[in-house]
């Protein structure tokens, strides 16, 4: 089930809520494993990634910038993944596409005790383009 919502918050701040892609699953597993408030929200209190027991959040200061990118091989998609060239943090749900977010400080993801700082995150959520189209225009204000 891919669901979106978005609503003005005052400009530029936009309120951007999606759940991941699943379509690969069969009835019902992943949406169990990730829990019911897998996705991506961003909002005036900032961006916030949930995948699972996987948290990353930040606040709208700290984005440097997105893009939509995509389509994706399926063996370095599914799952969560870092990248050892960069740090970089993958929450992977389809090969269709997601959103590759940036940030100017690096950020917690992959471990809870912080160790490892992550200068990226690239997500998979149901329109790509929307939430990499709100975070430029927050980025552009900042």
């Amino acid at each position: 089930m891919t669901t979106s919502e978005t609503a003005a918050v005052g400009d530029p701040t936009v309120v951007v809520h999606h759940r991941l892609h699943a379509e690969f699953a069969g009835p019902g597993w992943l949406r169990r494993i990730l829990g019911p408030r897998a996705g991506l929200e961003l909002d005036a209190a900032g961006l916030r990634v949930r995948f699972g027991p996987w948290l990353v959040e930040t606040p709208l200061s700290n984005l440097a910038g997105a893009e939509a990118t995509g389509p994706y091989r399926a063996f370095r998609v599914f799952g969560v993944r870092l990248s050892l060239a960069d740090r970089g943090l993958t929450f992977g749900t389809t090969t269709r596409g997601g959103v590759c977010l940036r940030f100017r400080e690096p950020v917690r993801g992959i471990d809870p005790q912080g160790w490892i700082r992550h200068p990226g995150l690239t997500v998979t959520v149901s329109e790509p383009e929307l939430v990499a189209e709100a975070i430029t225009r927050i980025v552009a204000a900042s």
